[in-house]
């Protein structure tokens, strides 16, 4: 338990539950959203499109779930803290509108240095974009405040991870790589969340010091049902749609190296 402004605040109320589990959900709407921006770089049209609209969805419910978990762990036993549900959801279609900005970006110039760079920038101020007007969503009879540099710094680690993680998202080859970026982008995610909280302070009114605090899992439990079950569908659908192996074919000439031909899969035997 650390004081901020004379008022007692604990930032994990659980212990580790709430930081472990808010990585995993972070690390798995990045996942799933990564795999829809590749399946975007294979496919033409309206299905290219789909494509990476789901993976903007997938990333940016992903961020909205790891904050509201971390949230979940904020407490303060001298001053009760609720959340306006409006402003809450604004802040996740702040973060698919962004992250969608991004993804559509790498998407439709695949592999373009200045298009990743500018997708990693644009996704990772998504991330933060996410974080800041989740918090402006807090109410309680007080004021919060941060610190400008380590503000900075929380965007930049976001932008940072998340530029690496299209990076390894679009050049992977293996499964392995695969999940190395979706493991970075959730620690963009969980980085920047945890260094933005460590920019904050809580400024309470006197007269409500010592009232007791509201318990954040009672309030912010409703608020996540919605955003966990779109993410789970999510998750059917890249299920239920595996890249086929012409997929697969084209993305390895889109991905191949300049002047040797790219290994073809084997196709099916015809009888």
């Amino acid at each position: 338990m650390y004081i901020t402004a004379g008022v007692p605040v604990d930032g994990f109320t659980y212990g580790l539950i709430t930081p472990v589990l808010g990585f995993l959900m972070a690390m798995l709407g990045s996942a799933l959203g990564l795999r829809c921006t590749v399946r975007g770089l294979t496919a033409v049209g309206r299905r290219r499109s789909g494509w990476l609209a789901l993976g903007a969805v997938a990333i940016g419910t992903g961020i909205f779930v790891m904050h509201f978990i971390g949230m979940m762990g904020f407490t303060s036993p001298a001053l009760p803290i609720s959340y306006d549900a409006t402003i809450s959801y604004a802040g996740l279609a702040v973060a698919i509108l962004v992250v969608g900005l991004g993804v559509f970006l790498v998407g439709h110039h695949h592999t373009s240095v200045p298009a990743l760079l500018a997708g990693g920038v644009i996704t990772g101020l998504g991330v933060a974009g996410m974080h800041y007007l989740g918090m402006a969503g807090m109410r309680m009879d007080g004021s919060l405040g941060y610190d400008p540099l380590i503000v900075v710094l929380s965007i930049a680690v976001a932008v940072v991870a998340a530029t690496a993680a299209l990076w390894f998202a679009v050049a992977a080859r293996s499964l392995g790589a695969a999940i190395g970026a979706s493991v970075i982008m959730a620690i963009a995610v969980n980085g920047m969340h945890y260094l933005g909280m460590q920019a904050l302070t809580l400024h309470a009114h006197a007269e409500v010091v010592g009232l007791g605090g509201r318990a954040p899992l009672e309030t912010l439990m409703p608020i996540l049902i919605g955003p966990i079950v779109l993410l789970l569908f999510v998750g059917l659908v890249v299920g239920l749609d595996p890249m086929t192996a012409d997929e697969l074919n084209t993305r390895s000439e889109r991905l191949g190296t300049p002047g040797r031909p790219p290994a073809r899969l084997p196709q099916p035997q015809r009888g």
